[in-house]
């Protein structure tokens, strides 16, 4: 398998077609040096022959939502590169292919929301009863496992695309950091990347990247790349950024960064809006892209017993989704704000 995986660099295909395959750990060494640890399917890692005090440990998870297909392209190609060394890894990466059943059906998931599931959510109420349940703990214990004895120098960018259309394409949701200092550093690689805007979270969540930003102290994000499409259908030149600036993270000691500049838009979170009945309804049209801003005192969304309203000028909706089952997030709204302001 070794030799065909490095001939072809085809992980992901054998992961989806044959996950038999990583039924047990495997662990081999690439002609270059770098190591290489596969502990699942849709779970690898590469090392390189050094690791100093000044390497960066990077996580790069994709198909957390199975429908999501542009992100994992790209680290599907990411992976190939590594395994055929086309690329050659500076620091160490984990790539985590997340709901793969749900690729296969191109669906965001199979039973269960996977980025509803992480900080231990998994095993909450009935437990481990589905496989996307299952399948979150084990990603959980993938980044543990990849972070245990590792520098501070930690990142996890969770990558995804969006369900509908966005006034601003890309853009990342900062995880709640419990009175920590907001990295503008970070926001400068994330401008390299394309991605403009940024939306400060101000509670705890059980979304993939606050796991490793709250229990691994990692810089973590929520990076949405665009809209939604098939496999296959991408415009992969609309992540040219992304692309290229995180083949450099990988590749390059050290990555020159310009400073984050006044293009970056920053948004804070205002409300988050759980649906907790049946008739919830959102008072827009289903094809209102993200960003959306609305006049105060508009009504937003209702339903029995509850009615939510624009509580700003201007205040903004995102991630909008009646359909999420009872207790989950169906809409945030967000209103302008600086990094000096938080």
């Amino acid at each position: 398998m070794k030799a065909e995986l490095c001939a072809n660099g085809d992980f992901l295909a054998r992961s989806r077609q044959t996950p038999e395959l990583f039924s047990e750990p495997c662990d081999f060494t690439l002609s270059n040096g770098v190591a290489v640890s596969i502990t699942a399917a849709g779970i690898i890692s590469f090392t390189p022959a050094k690791v100093q005090p000044d390497t960066k440990h990077i996580v790069l998870s994709c198909g957390v939502h199975g429908n999501e297909t542009a992100p994992i392209e790209l680290c599907d190609d990411w992976v190939c590169a590594l395994l055929t060394e086309q690329l050659v890894p500076a620091h160490r990466v984990l790539f985590l292919f997340g709901n793969l059943p749900a690729m296969d059906i191109a669906q965001r998931f199979v039973e269960e929301n996977m980025n509803r599931l992480f900080s231990g959510a998994h095993s909450d109420g009935e437990g481990l009863v589905n496989a996307e349940r299952r399948r979150a703990s084990q990603l959980e214990q993938a980044i543990t496992d990849f972070f245990e004895n590792a520098g501070k120098h930690r990142f996890h960018y969770d990558l995804h695309t969006a369900i509908r259309e966005s006034k601003n394409e890309k853009f990342a949701v900062y995880p709640y950091l419990h009175g920590q200092a907001r990295s503008e550093e970070q926001i400068a690689f994330l401008s390299a990347c394309g991605v403009k805007t940024i939306l400060l979270s101000q509670s705890p969540t059980t979304t993939f990247s606050y796991y490793s930003s709250h229990q691994h102290h990692a810089h973590a994000f929520t990076v949405e790349l665009g809209k939604v499409q098939p496999f296959g259908k991408n415009d992969m030149t609309r992540f040219e950024a992304a692309r290229q600036t995180i083949t450099r993270l990988i590749s390059q000691p050290t990555l020159e960064l310009a400073p984050m500049g006044d293009d970056v838009e920053i948004f804070t979170v205002n409300q988050v809006i759980n649906k907790q009945a049946e008739d919830f309804v959102l008072h827009f049209a289903d094809d209102t892209p993200n960003f959306t801003g609305f006049a105060k005192g508009t009504l937003l969304a209702q339903e029995s017993g509850a009615s939510y309203y624009a509580e700003h000028e201007g205040e903004a909706i995102v991630f909008p989704n009646a359909s999420v089952a009872i207790g989950q997030r169906a809409l945030l709204t967000v209103v302008p704000t600086t990094l000096d302001a938080q």
